[in-house]
């Protein structure tokens, strides 16, 4: 490596020097050789003589001018392009040229299948021109786009079409001109030859919008969810936030080759394919609510993160944590709201959590930042998410309503921090926020310990409530947090017990703001059940001695669905920590009777929504067992999670059939009721493919040769992988020949066996490298492959041999050159060695050692092995 990469700090931000007002571009279009004109509007800001500094990299500079003069007062400097001698108000004309095809990080502009597409958040437009590639400059963007006609028929940019026209030479023309100030990271371009999806949405105020989804030729089949979903967003947000969109046009374009999941672009959205195409013999039930969420996400950028942008990247949460609170609440009015709780807990504690106690362990708000395409994290979106559910929930909906529409008035059109967006809250509600911003800069997940006494003689009830954060990687010192506390007590017959002192009533979300702290309750006639951090109320851990009797009696009588699914999963945490010991010990698994029963119970509850029923009997995956200890020993919990769910196949065998046979569905549609009835028939059916093997060679091949949907097909073929069912390679063989020629529908298959608990499963993924539907220069084929076998397979790949931390440091030293970004991410599980035993630390090291002796590593590698290894 040339020259470290240095890190930036959120404290030494400052201003731009200089503005760019108006930016002309112009694309020549070729795959091998694109050549950029851009023409830009600079003013300097304030009186100063410093030079213009341009960010830039892999470009060549064919020409320069000032106010239509070649200007010879340049330089290059580490990929910058910085100006000398410049007047205060200027146009600057910059012509380069670039490679898309030869462009493999996918970071500005590049080429996917036979298309080009960009790609500029966070720092890529700098790869597409010299500019100020930060968002806090704003401009208007004006976009000629010159290309065969032939090639590329569809020419697309930001904004509306204003102008279009021939060549003689077989090329063709189209300008594009968005009225809207925005940051460079929100330039699109897209040139292709696709099959487009058309409709129309007509705002509130009776404005019609047209719209308009692109995708391969051969997929218009597969875009019909995908624009049905687009046209509820926009309803949505109407009637929930009073945001309506603000162009003549929405596009959205499906691309095979992205990064990410899709980008906000403002009015041309570039979207990974994944989320976009379904079809019901292609897509899984979950595909489709990823397809509707995804889709919602990016819409609901247009208000939070485009008219509203981030005045530098360490303010990224401000919308993404922002924007994913929105999408999660557009997916519970439109689905179940319980079961998008438990999904978004489910990542928070299996994932985040795990991310908190790394070396990358960051705020919301990030202080220091090397390659900010390391900061695009569960805890900069989910994390942010739950501290702004958190002020939703302080506030209550009508108090952060009224803020959201201060902090539109405040900075529409502006480049904000999330300083603006709490102080838009405070004053719009009245209420003091001062201790809860504590959240933005504090890293780590809180542990909130309970503690509770019941006296009979005064009819008190009273919860003392302490919490701590232990501290992390980035900050040692840590001080109390505002926590929103939720609770619910009941009664011995499952009754709510009104939460009263002083002959005042005590609203159910207590404000814990100290290191402890008492709250006393009158009136309490027999000892409660307490339900205790309802909906997740607050992302953190909770320490509480209950009893398996209070657990049951909560799955049962809850009402909150939430909490009936949250005692299951504590219920089985303490199963899971006993028989991880008696593993250790070399024992044989426990399961309790009255836990067997508790979830036969649920199985024979005719009353309970079946999406909620195959939550609860959904078991923990490995990873969020894993959160449950200090250090992880990554075998016995996978042959915990093995022998757990053979005791519950064999101890409700019955049941488990009865509702099978029970929740058959006879014609696949798109609705919440048959989604739920899928989820819990499917859950019954990977219990059973652990049962008696004849029964479930049966139920799982008539499963899959009878589907007439992804969701029961993929269901059988996962089941027959997960138990090893003597049918499932005849099963895998058979998807194959049916779906290599298509990459989305294979992901799946490619994800199974990455994930088989075979013990070969290295072997075979190795073989799988050079499978004819992989490709190590498509993300999603290497997240499919590599990424789930690293991240989700943790007993294979934390094999005590090594072997699987081997097969990782070659995947990342191809890809650190391939595809920064996607090394990057996909180096996560070898960074928390700290988390594993001193073998396997040893082991974790030395790869690690490996990596950062590679010639030319890249940034976005470099920060998290350096931290690591710290």
């Amino acid at each position: 490596m040339t020259q470290q990469p240095q890190a930036k700090y959120r404290r030494d931000y400052t201003a731009p020097e200089f503005t760019i007002t108006d930016i002309d571009l112009t694309f020549e279009l070729d795959a091998a050789r694109t050549t950029v004109t851009a023409i830009s509007r600079v003013q300097r800001q304030g009186s100063h003589p410093a030079a213009l500094r341009l960010d830039g990299g892999e470009l060549k500079l064919i020409a320069l001018k000032v106010d239509d003069r070649d200007w010879r007062d340049y330089r290059l400097q580490d990929g910058a392009l910085v100006i000398d001698n410049l007047p205060d108000t200027f146009t600057l004309t910059v012509i380069n040229t670039l490679s898309p095809a030869a462009n493999t990080a996918l970071e500005g502009l590049y080429q996917s299948g036979e298309a080009l597409c960009t790609q500029c958040e966070a720092e890529g437009f700098r790869h597409i021109t010299w500019y100020l590639d930060r968002p806090d400059v704003l401009a208007r963007f004006t976009t000629k786009i010159i290309a065969d006609s032939t090639r590329y028929p569809c020419l697309l940019s930001n904004g509306n079409r204003i102008a279009q026209g021939e060549l003689d030479d077989g090329r063709h023309w189209v300008q594009w001109q968005d009225p809207f100030l925005k940051p460079c990271y929100l330039f699109a371009l897209v040139a292709g030859d696709f099959d487009v999806l058309r409709d129309s949405f007509t705002t509130r105020c009776g404005r019609e919008v047209a719209l308009e989804l692109y995708v391969d030729r051969g997929n218009l089949d597969r875009a019909g969810w995908a624009m049905a979903s687009l046209k509820n967003s926009m309803k949505w947000d109407e009637t929930r936030f009073g945001l309506e969109y603000d162009l003549d046009i929405y596009m959205i374009v499906a691309v095979d080759f992205f990064n990410m999941g899709a980008m906000e672009n403002k009015g041309l959205n570039i979207f990974n394919s994944k989320f976009v195409l379904a079809r019901a013999d292609t897509a899984t039930d979950k595909d489709y609510l990823n397809i509707e969420r995804v889709i919602g996400h990016e819409y609901f950028h247009n208000w939070t993160g485009n008219r509203v942008t981030c005045r530098d990247w360490f303010q990224l949460s401000l919308k993404e944590g922002l924007t994913v609170f929105r999408d999660q609440e557009f997916s519970s009015d439109l689905g179940s709201r319980a079961v998008n709780r438990i999904s978004n807990v489910r990542t928070m504690r299996g994932m985040q959590f795990a991310e908190d106690a790394s070396p990358m362990a960051h705020p919301i708000r990030p202080d220091k930042v090397i390659e900010m395409n390391n900061f695009y994290t569960l805890t900069v979106y989910e994390k942010g998410a739950e501290v702004i559910r958190m002020l939703h929930t302080l506030l209550g909906e009508a108090n952060f309503q009224k803020g959201m529409q201060l902090y539109f008035e405040r900075h529409d059109g502006s480049a904000a921090t999330c300083d603006d967006f709490v102080q838009a809250m405070e004053d719009a509600s009245n209420i003091d926020l001062s201790h809860f911003r504590r959240w933005y800069s504090q890293s780590g997940t809180p542990i909130v310990s309970v503690q509770d006494n019941y006296n009979p003689q005064t009819k008190q009830y009273t919860l003392t409530i302490a919490q701590r954060t232990p501290p992390t990687a980035d900050q040692q010192e840590k001080l109390t947090l505002h926590i929103p506390f939720d609770i619910e007590l009941y009664d011995g017959e499952g009754r709510i017990i009104p939460l009263q002192h002083n002959g005042h009533p005590v609203h159910h979300v207590l404000n814990v703001t100290q290191a402890q702290q008492t709250f006393v309750f009158d009136n309490v006639h027999s000892r409660p059940v307490p339900s205790l951090l309802r909906e997740f109320s607050a992302p953190v851990k909770l320490e509480y001695n209950w009893s398996d009797a209070q657990l049951t009696f909560l799955m049962r009588h809850a009402r909150n669905d939430f909490s009936r699914w949250d005692a299951a999963q504590s219920l089985l945490a303490a199963v899971v920590r006993f028989n991880v010991a008696r593993q250790q010990q070399g024992q044989p698994l426990s399961l309790p009777q009255h836990v067997a029963d508790a979830f036969r119970a649920i199985l024979l509850d005719e009353t309970i929504d079946p999406a909620l029923a195959a939550e609860i009997m959904t078991l923990p995956t490995q990873n969020e067992m894993a959160e449950l200890f200090e250090v992880i020993d990554p075998q016995a919990i996978a042959a915990v999670h093995d022998s757990l769910t053979r005791a519950l196949a064999q101890e409700l065998a019955d049941e488990l059939l009865a509702i099978y046979n029970a929740m058959a569905v006879k014609t696949y549609r798109i609705d919440h009721g048959d989604i739920g009835k899928r989820a819990l028939r499917n859950a019954c059916l990977r219990y059973l493919a652990f049962g008696e093997q004849t029964l479930a060679q049966r139920l799982v091949s008539a499963q899959y040769y009878g589907a007439d949907n992804m969701t029961d097909a993929i269901a059988a073929l996962s089941a027959a992988v997960a138990a090893q069912l003597p049918c499932a390679d005849t099963l895998m063989a058979e998807y194959d020949d049916k779906w290599h020629q298509d990459g989305l529908v294979m992901d799946k298959w490619l994800a199974l066996q990455a994930t088989s608990p075979a013990a070969d499963v290295l072997k075979r993924v190795r073989m799988l490298l050079t499978h004819r539907a992989f490709s190590m220069s498509n993300p999603n084929r290497v997240r499919s492959l590599i990424g789930a076998f690293v991240s989700a397979n943790p007993a294979a790949f934390h094999a005590p041999d090594g072997s699987g931390y081997q097969f990782l440091v070659e995947m990342l030293s191809e890809l650190n050159s391939r595809n920064p970004q996607i090394a990057s991410r996909l180096v996560e599980p070898l960074i928390r060695f700290k988390r594993y035993d001193e073998h396997r630390q040893t082991l974790m090291r030395t790869a690690l050692q490996t990596l950062k002796a590679l010639p030319n590593l890249s940034g976005d590698l470099y920060e998290k092995v350096m931290k690591a290894l710290a």
